[in-house]
């Protein structure tokens, strides 16, 4: 792995084994203690707090781990990624005539700025786009969650990721404010099939649950040009996985995206539910999880493992 490069030709200062590197800055991750589980969702509240993982899956098939990488974890606001890509490949650039690809610069769930911008959602990754993507998904396909999951499996090389049915119903009962931007969108006539069911497949969608190493795996035709490096099949075109990594440079850390952009330097895309997944362009993908969240709902230990590991090894695209 020495001194390969990524996107615009930069050397990444990887040692043949990764392994102590991760360690070292897993066990620097335990001593972050700030953040606190998600509690809104009371299933993701029950989480233990003192999980945490850090896995790095390159394009060769290597997939080096520490900690608890082999625990499966809710991904929410993570499966956005999925949702838009296979939207993206059903109904190609008509899309971008119902959500648009700008940063907020609001709160994820905002419903005042829906309102001012006459529902078209800001991007697919804030909560009104991602119900917008799910009924784009509902109303192509006649089985929109077995659509998604089979692509996922695919993707992650494993039929063991599912959905955990207790965080989907958890989800469906304290998903007011979700609603409350379904509708809106429909007053718009931004949203064609029943509130109801578009609202199901996204709260579903979220309930989404896999280990760190499902997960690098399956984000990993993101860093390689749209196309699965286990399976040699073209997922996404490549100007498709281009554009994906842009929306996530630009707004998959919440409010925090600029902020991650400028110490970081990678797209990504983070979830309540503890996890971070980053793609560094022809390298690979790192994927971090740790439940407890910091203000702007992101994995405060994932944040600092992925950090230090991108400055260890010099992994900014900028």
């Amino acid at each position: 792995m020495t001194n390969d490069v990524i996107s615009g030709g930069q050397p990444i200062h990887a040692p043949d084994n990764l392994q102590p590197l991760l360690e070292s800055i897993l066990q620097q991750a335990l001593t972050v203690n700030d953040g606190k589980v998600a509690d809104y969702i009371p299933a993701l509240a029950e989480v233990k707090s003192d999980y945490c993982a850090l896995t790095v899956a390159t394009l060769d098939g290597n997939v080096m781990s520490v900690g608890d990488a082999d625990k499966a974890f809710s991904i929410q606001s993570i499966s956005k990624v999925f949702g838009l890509m296979l939207a993206m490949e059903r109904v190609g650039d008509s899309l971008w005539e119902r959500v648009q690809m700008e940063p907020s610069g609001q709160p994820f769930n905002s419903i005042v700025q829906l309102e001012w911008e006459q529902g078209i959602p800001r991007n697919p990754m804030i909560n009104a786009g991602a119900i917008l993507i799910s009924d784009v998904l509902v109303s192509h396909y006649s089985a929109s969650k077995s659509a998604l999951l089979s692509m996922v499996r695919g993707l992650c090389g494993s039929e063991e990721v599912y959905v955990d049915y207790r965080v989907h119903e958890s989800e469906r009962e304290h998903g007011a404010r979700n609603s409350a931007l379904a509708y809106l969108m429909k007053s718009f006539n931004n949203i064609e099939s029943d509130v109801e069911e578009v609202l199901d497949h996204y709260f579903w969608q979220c309930a989404l649950t896999m280990s760190t190493e499902q997960l690098a795996r399956g984000m990993a035709f993101l860093a390689n040009r749209g196309k699965c490096p286990h399976s040699g099949r073209q997922i996404t075109t490549h100007r498709d996985s281009q554009r994906i990594n842009a929306l996530l440079s630009t707004s998959g850390m919440y409010d925090q995206s600029g902020q991650f952009a400028f110490t970081v330097g990678l797209p990504a895309k983070s979830g309540v539910g503890g996890g971070i997944v980053a793609i560094v362009p022809d390298y690979g993908v790192i994927c971090a999880w740790s439940p407890p969240l910091n203000s702007y709902g992101n994995s405060a230990r994932g944040m600092y493992m992925i950090r230090e590991l991108a400055n260890n090894l010099g992994l900014s695209v900028y």
